[in-house]
């Protein structure tokens, strides 16, 4: 069966240059949209309002299923998507840092080398793409890196939740859950 290429429903306004006028922003998924019901690790996105305009990520929820999830189902040490299926992607419309990472508007994706006290967040100008491989070839795209450490949490989390705290000033995290581990991941409107 071949594998068409559409665009998910969940959209988000944001402001074209020069036009005064809203596009839409949509998470980018592989196949056809009626099989997303499907799928194991469902579609979700999350947004947030900051600094007069709104952040955007788009990523697959996977759920541990009785599977150790930190150092074994995401290995220790090497490049994990952040996430299912489609590569995790953050839509900024404006020039922001991303852990530290400096980035002008634009969509860009998500990926981790997670170990147990730290993870390395990489920040990669290569979008609309499958979650894996994170090969040579899609870290040629990298961005840029930065260190953000885990916390432990008390009770498990069953499936994968990236939610925003909220703002403060220009500022936010995107903080992720999963298993027994929280990270939190500064995002912030640079300044001009």
């Amino acid at each position: 069966m071949p594998m068409f290429l559409l665009i998910a429903t969940l959209t988000l306004a944001q402001a074209q240059p020069g036009t005064g006028q809203a596009a839409p922003f949509t998470c980018w998924i592989r196949g056809p949209a009626d099989k997303l019901a499907e799928r194991p690790s469902p579609l979700d996105s999350i947004a947030v309002q900051l600094g007069g305009g709104t952040i955007k990520v788009c990523y697959g929820r996977p759920s541990a299923r009785g599977r150790k999830v930190m150092g074994e189902l995401v290995p220790f040490d090497e490049p994990w998507r952040l996430g299912a299926n489609e590569a995790t992607s953050i839509n900024v419309p404006f020039a922001a840092e991303i852990a530290g990472v400096r980035v002008p508007p634009g969509t860009y994706t998500l990926y981790v080398i997670p170990s147990a006290s730290k993870w390395q967040t990489v920040v990669n100008r290569g979008v609309q793409r499958w979650g894996v491989p994170i090969n040579k070839e899609v870290r040629q795209a990298d961005v840029g890196t930065g260190t953000v450490s885990t916390e432990s949490l008390g009770a498990p989390v069953e499936t994968l939740t990236l939610q925003f705290a909220p703002p403060a000033g220009n500022a936010t995290e995107l903080i992720v859950e999963w298993e027994k581990t929280r990270v939190r991941i500064p995002i912030r409107r640079a300044s001009d």
